[in-house]
């Protein structure tokens, strides 16, 4: 929830604010049973290289969100990724 609009970050950024920074792939298997969506922003969590990743709603539907909030793509990889991204330390 601490995501805003118009930015991301990493399944690895959020496995290291929790003491696990190995586990970026259990961070996405959890993601991707979020009941609340609306409520947490899942879809504002992305890979560390850019690209979109997997979202529950697929992945065109997390791409048209991350438009919506201001973001663009060079296929499913963010334009000017860095810039966009909060990393683990911007979301503590």
């Amino acid at each position: 929830m601490k995501i805003p609009r118009g930015k991301v970050t990493t399944y690895g950024d959020i496995a290291k604010i929790i003491g696990q920074p190995k586990a970026s792939r259990a961070v996405g298997r959890i993601l991707n049973k979020n009941p609340n969506p609306v409520k947490v922003p899942c879809h504002r969590v992305v890979m560390s290289n850019g690209t979109i990743g997997g979202y529950a709603f697929g992945k065109s539907r997390k791409k048209e969100l991350l438009e919506s909030e201001g973001l663009c793509f060079a296929g499913d990889s963010v334009v000017e990724f860095n810039r966009s991204r909060l990393d683990a330390a911007g979301l503590v």
